[in-house]
C-alpha cells in the first residue's frame, strides 16, 4: 500500500509550507486525486489517521475530490469518461483515444483555522 508512503509526503508538504507561511493550525485539506491514479481514495482515508499522527495535521479533516478519468476520441473527437464507457468511445466505439484528465494527484486547498 503505497499510499501511507504518499501521504507522508503530503503531511510535510504542508507542515513546509504552514512554516513558511505562520500557519499554526489547519482544519481541512483538501486533496484532489484522479479515477486514473494510483492512488485509492478509501485507502487514502484509511491511512490518513496514521500518517498525520503526532504532526500539525493530527486534527484535520480531510476532504478528498475525485476527478474523472476523461479521455478524447482520436476518430471522433468525442470527450468521454473511461471508467464509465469500459476505455472504449461511446459514440463511435473506437479504442483509440487520448487521456485528458484523471491521473492528477494533488493538494488542493490547506484550510487553516
Amino acid at each position: 500500500m503505497h499510499e501511507v508512503g504518499v501521504l507522508i509526503e503530503v503531511v510535510k508538504t504542508v507542515e513546509n509550507f504552514a512554516k513558511k507561511n505562520k500557519v499554526t493550525k489547519i482544519d481541512t485539506l483538501v486533496l484532489q486525486i484522479g479515477e486514473l491514479s494510483s492512488m485509492i481514495p478509501r485507502y487514502i482515508e484509511a491511512c490518513y489517521p496514521a500518517a498525520v499522527d503526532g504532526t500539525l495535521l493530527e486534527e484535520t479533516k480531510l476532504k478528498m475530490e475525485i476527478l474523472p478519468g476523461n479521455a478524447i476520441c482520436k476518430k471522433c473527437n468525442k470527450v468521454f469518461n473511461l471508467i464509465e464507457n469500459n476505455n472504449k468511445c461511446p459514440n463511435c466505439g473506437s479504442k483509440d483515444w487520448e487521456i485528458l484528465c484523471g491521473k492528477e494527484f494533488m493538494i488542493k486547498e490547506i484550510i487553516a483555522c
